[in-house]
């Protein structure tokens, strides 16, 4: 019981290690595009509120590891905002959302960080529009996140690899600390160009996360 107890006190603080390094590393990006606009163009100021609105909203659920997927949508669309007005009409996103999911619990900030991927590596890169697509669906015993681009995908790579930033490496960590092998996150080359980045957690109904306490993955590999 010791070593169990002492277990899930060390994957709680690997856990608060990893949002203590995403969330200064999604800012610092932020702040960079907003100090790109600033003294040019008017829409800096609805960067600033957008951002102001995510780290309030980040804040408010900073004891949290798992919020309700709706909840994490909306994290998403302050973020989407101010990479909208960066791009303007050179990036359209996409939703395609389950509503049977949206009270399902996920990893606060999970999607951001594949997000940011696929802005990165599929919208900047090309100067044609660009689309971000965002699903989620309820598939048996898992819960399915996706975010897919249009972009050249990997041969605009370097060397035709795609190196995990620390928003992918930290999301990948983050998932094996508190769900151990339930749960994945894949890297594929889209169908149609671009990349598809997929997640999947064990699925959770709302009745169910409310009652029975989110058990670490450690925790249950030491039991």
């Amino acid at each position: 019981r010791r070593e169990a107890e002492l277990e899930a006190r060390l994957a709680k603080a690997r856990l608060q290690a990893l949002r203590m390094q995403l969330n200064p590393h999604f800012l610092f990006n932020t702040l960079n595009s907003i100090a790109s606009l600033v003294h040019e163009q008017p829409q800096a100021e609805g960067m600033i509120e957008a951002l102001s609105d995510l780290l309030r909203l980040t804040l408010n659920a900073s004891d949290r590891q798992e919020v309700t997927l709706r909840e994490e949508l909306h994290f998403l669309e302050r973020y989407l905002l101010i990479e909208q007005i960066r791009f303007g009409d050179r990036l359209r996103v996409e939703k395609q959302i389950d509503v049977s999911a949206l009270d399902a619990p996920v990893p606060i900030l999970i999607l951001q960080p594949l997000v940011e991927n696929a802005v990165k590596h599929g919208i900047e890169s090309q100067i044609a529009p660009g689309i971000i697509r965002v699903t989620a669906v309820h598939a048996g015993k898992s819960l399915v996140l996706q975010v897919h681009d249009n972009g050249r995908g990997l041969a605009a790579a370097s060397k035709g690899v795609l190196k995990e930033g620390v928003g992918l490496s930290n999301t990948r960590s983050r998932l094996k600390e508190l769900y151990g092998g339930r749960a994945s996150l894949q890297l594929t080359p889209g169908k149609a160009g671009g990349f598809l980045a997929e997640i999947q957690v064990p699925w959770r109904s709302a009745v169910s996360a409310a009652t029975q306490p989110l058990e670490l993955a450690s925790c249950k590999s030491a039991l």
